[in-house]
């Protein structure tokens, strides 16, 4: 079967294609790549809770399914969002990489012990974690793909900026990790590449089953659900990481203010056999404790 597979343009968006297009080669299909420019690559002067969010990223390649240009798209996991159009599907979930965020920085992690510093981030989500941990620095918004940002703390002034593990280790960036911020809740399904298809096209969906990595899916499909029972978007400072160890799934997520001074925590653990709905019982939990207001307020905030 010859499969067309949209992508965004972006460095790393075109490493998670090749990836896929790789996977399906090794179970006898052949691929064609058909390279995206989404609204989100297009408008980088505007942080991006202000511009529509996650979907802004994937309504480009979600149209292209839906008018059947292209047979499959391929996202960042945490890029797509928790609510998809009618009639497309997240038919894959590819074996995760490392779900942490890590430190980048202009010339050393000296800033750390220091009461003033400037991190560049335009996630509320790292933001609120960092201010929490270290409340005198200050936080600046920063937009662009991840070679981008790279060059752009090189050249601007700030001290570092926070970029995920995953797509460093996979554009070969690793030398760039001053520090994994191990204290830092990922956002949900951070670190895995999906596969969103036409939910009608059955045949696709058959060969897709068949790269997918339940583990993996598991774990971030629970993320997702924690995100979305709480109804929070891109614009909400939410981290949510769950991972498996022997039979059991360990839960963990935050929730904060955006300013970083409040914060919820929540962590629980299940075995696997019953932990379907754990996402929206650990949001039930969080919700309980006020998540709710900090989540208004992120998304008043992007309203205003």
């Amino acid at each position: 079967m010859h499969i067309r597979i949209g992508t965004r343009k972006s460095n790393l968006a075109l490493w998670q294609a090749n990836h896929v297009a790789k996977q399906l080669h090794l179970i006898g299909h052949s691929t064609e790549l058909i390279p995206f420019e989404s609204d989100g690559d297009k408008i980088l002067d505007t942080p991006l809770p202000l511009i529509g969010g996650k979907g802004i990223f994937t309504k480009t390649l979600d149209d292209a399914i839906l008018n059947k240009s292209i047979d499959i798209a391929v996202h960042s996991f945490k890029d797509v969002p928790t609510k998809l159009e009618d009639k497309l599907l997240v038919a894959a979930i590819l074996k995760r990489e490392r779900p942490t965020d890590a430190l980048v920085v202009k010339k050393g992690l000296d800033f750390l012990k220091q009461e003033k510093a400037i991190i560049a981030t335009s996630s509320n989500r790292r933001k609120a974690q960092w201010l929490n941990k270290f409340p005198s620095h200050s936080v600046m918004d920063i937009r662009g793909n991840v070679p981008t940002r790279i060059e752009k703390l090189k050249h601007q002034n700030f001290d570092a900026t926070i970029l995920a593990s995953a797509g460093l280790i996979r554009l070969k960036l690793t030398d760039e990790i001053a520090q994994e911020l191990d204290w830092m809740i990922p956002a949900p399904a951070q670190g895995a590449v999906a596969i969103v298809c036409h939910a009608d096209n059955h045949e696709i969906k058959t060969v897709l089953e068949k790269v997918n990595h339940p583990n993996t899916a598991t774990c971030t499909t629970i993320e997702r659900e924690f995100l979305n029972a709480l109804n929070g978007g891109c614009s909400a400072p939410v981290g949510a990481h769950a991972f498996i160890e022997e039979n059991w799934i360990h839960f963990k997520a935050v929730v904060l203010s955006i300013n970083g001074k409040e914060k919820i925590e929540i962590e629980l653990k299940e075995k696997i056999q019953k932990a379907k709905d754990l996402g929206v019982k650990a949001a039930k939990i969080a919700e309980t404790k006020g998540a709710k207001k900090y989540i208004d307020d992120a998304n008043l905030l992007k309203n205003g």
